[in-house]
């Protein structure tokens, strides 16, 4: 199966992605971490971007095609990037999982601000930009509330994918 964890930057995807994978023995990709073990000072251009979620999603379809589980942990903000994911691994909708992560304001910004030598660059200044293009997830979804505990959130999320 393939897990698609998005959201705005500072809302808990990875830290939800941590606490996920263990329960569904899954691998975490994860286009932060693509982008700074491939390019050493990324600019985040757009051709940057396309590139780390090709990378991304061939290193995916490279496991899934290999029987493992895998998480896909990115802001994927626009629809179309969500999509492409079961266009491009080639798979029906029910073998990937779309999960949206959603945090209070608030709390999104004391991580961002807590924020010290992590994979991720993103500021205030960068949620508040991509709170402005981020596209509502569409079709079958999961909404996580990530302000609760990680592993009991982890835990609900992981009765839901197995109920579908």
């Amino acid at each position: 199966m393939i897990v698609i964890v998005c959201g705005l930057p500072g809302v808990g995807k990875t830290t939800l992605s941590k606490a996920l994978a263990p329960l569904i023995d899954a691998i975490i990709l994860s286009t932060d971490k693509i982008r700074k073990e491939l390019i050493p000072n990324p600019t985040y251009s757009k051709k940057e971007r396309e590139f780390v979620y090709d990378v991304l999603l061939l290193i995916a379809k490279y496991l899934y095609n290999a029987g493992k589980n895998c998480i896909l942990d990115a802001t994927f903000n626009k629809e179309r990037s969500r999509r492409d994911v079961v266009k491009k691994l080639e798979l029906s909708s029910e073998q990937v999982f779309i999960v949206e992560c959603v945090c209070p304001k608030d709390i999104v910004i004391s991580r961002l601000e807590k924020r010290k030598n992590d994979w991720s660059d993103a500021d205030i200044q960068v949620y508040n930009k991509m709170a402005k293009i981020y596209e509502p997830v569409r079709g079958e979804y999961i909404t996580v509330d990530t302000s609760k505990n990680p592993q009991t959130t982890a835990r609900d999320l992981n009765k839901k994918i197995q109920k579908r």
